[in-house]
């Protein structure tokens, strides 16, 4: 379970492999757990939306929750409940571990290891089901709704985030290279994201109409809206380092895909003594949406 950039602006374990084929899961988390400070705000608004069904839920899971990045948020914005961060990579539930340790929160944080769509009888009865990108994860994307349909207490919700649009970072053309840059890149991670998808275990293709997928787990569907992440020019810190790092990862997913002479221009931007660099240019900005899908289980 994990998120991925092409496909609406989260990101994730997916990438990040070492040459000797392992993950780097600290290197890993610290990009998840960044990703969730620069959209914070936006991930805010989510949780006061989702407030509507689930005014005071007693139990939030995060289901894909990496490094628990965003069950921290979660915990902010949903102060008296308890939640569980859900994921199969122990490496990083250790590290959501330390982090509630750090924070004070461990009376109330818990870390469950688990894989969609079969190995989840470990996660608790939840008012609030949270999946963050991480269904797109699992080969087979309704046989996991079903099973987590089966885990939400009546008149609990589940909050679905697929889809929104892909981030903006950069003017069209950028001074160097040929304009549209962005566009190549997105083509080659659809090839990427359709190529992932055939390797899952017991991939299925499904129209991806969220909805749709969220009534045949029998849920009763409410809602869908999408929620803007806007960090205009100049960028603070942090986001800047997110997207050097999220370029970084893409340059080095997509390198077979791209022509050479788009590489050229990844190359440049991501050269820290290039005044036109990521890393110095004024223009550089983060704009993107999410899409939340809410569906609700009849009590």
């Amino acid at each position: 379970m994990g998120h991925h950039q092409g496909h609406g602006g989260g990101h994730g374990h997916g990438h990040g492999h070492d040459h000797d084929g392992d993950m780097d899961w600290s290197a890993m988390g610290v990009m998840l757990e960044r990703y969730a400070r620069v959209a914070a705000p936006m991930y805010g608004e989510v949780a006061a939306w989702l407030s509507r069904w689930v005014p005071e839920p007693g139990t939030v899971v995060d289901v894909g929750s990496g490094p628990g990045a965003v069950s921290f948020l979660l915990a902010e914005a949903f102060p008296k409940a308890r939640i569980v961060a859900a994921d199969p990579e122990e490496a990083l539930l250790r590290r959501a571990r330390d982090r509630a340790t750090d924070e004070g929160l461990t009376d109330r944080f818990d870390t469950v290891r688990a894989t969609l769509p079969d190995a989840i009888d470990d996660v608790p009865e939840a008012d609030l089901l949270w999946l963050c990108k991480s269904l797109h994860h699992v080969g087979d994307q309704g046989a996991a709704l079903a099973a987590l349909a089966g885990r939400l207490a009546p008149g609990g919700a589940v909050a679905l985030l697929e889809g929104g649009l892909s981030p903006r970072y950069l003017p069209r053309d950028i001074g160097f290279g040929r304009p549209g840059l962005l566009s190549r890149l997105e083509a080659a991670d659809e090839e990427w994201f359709a190529g992932m998808r055939d390797g899952l275990d017991g991939s299925k293709g499904a129209t991806e109409d969220w909805p749709a997928l969220l009534t045949a787990a029998g849920l009763r569907y409410e809602a869908t809206r999408s929620f803007l992440l806007d960090l205009p020019a100049p960028l603070p810190e942090d986001a800047r380092a997110h997207v050097v790092q999220e370029f970084t990862r893409r340059r080095e997913m997509q390198s077979e895909r791209l022509a050479p002479d788009d590489i050229a221009t990844f190359d440049r931007l991501l050269d820290p003594n290039d005044p036109q660099s990521l890393h110095r240019r004024p223009d550089l900005f983060l704009l993107t949406a999410q899409t939340v899908h809410v569906a609700v289980k009849d009590a």
